[in-house]
């Protein structure tokens, strides 16, 4: 029989308090360096890629492909996956996939944000296949 998965609350900081905000609304923000113009994830104060202070928040429509994935069939928990996600807007993320066919899972696939309730905070970005 399976049981819910409880997730552990996101400890957040000052720096990505609008992160979390936000996650609470369903929205994924990331960060935009208005220096270089490149988009990261993340979210941090210094941008990546040339290191300016120079970033706004930016919300992302959630929406991606499998970049790459691991599946793991055997733990204790049951079998995961978990890969990196190129969303439309450019920055990679890792992340878990959840409620969907692991079977469906490939490179190329089309997936979209799903936020996952936590232990008393802010709900845990994860994808799902589109």
């Amino acid at each position: 029989m399976n049981s819910p998965v409880k997730y552990p609350a996101p400890q957040g900081s000052a720096e990505t308090k609008p992160f979390w905000d936000a996650a609470t609304e369903g929205k994924l923000l990331i960060k935009r360096c208005t220096s270089c113009g490149e988009a990261h994830y993340f979210p941090r104060a210094l941008c990546p890629f040339c290191f300016s202070d120079q970033t706004v928040w930016e919300e992302s429509k959630g929406e991606g492909e499998i970049y790459s994935y691991s599946l793991m069939r055997k733990s204790p928990t049951g079998p995961y996956a978990i890969g990196y996600v190129t969303l439309k807007e450019g920055p990679s993320v890792l992340t878990n996939f959840v409620d969907c066919d692991f079977g469906q899972l490939k490179i190329g696939t089309k997936v979209k944000v799903v936020f996952k309730p936590t232990d008393g905070g802010a709900p845990l970005p994860f994808f799902t296949v589109a």
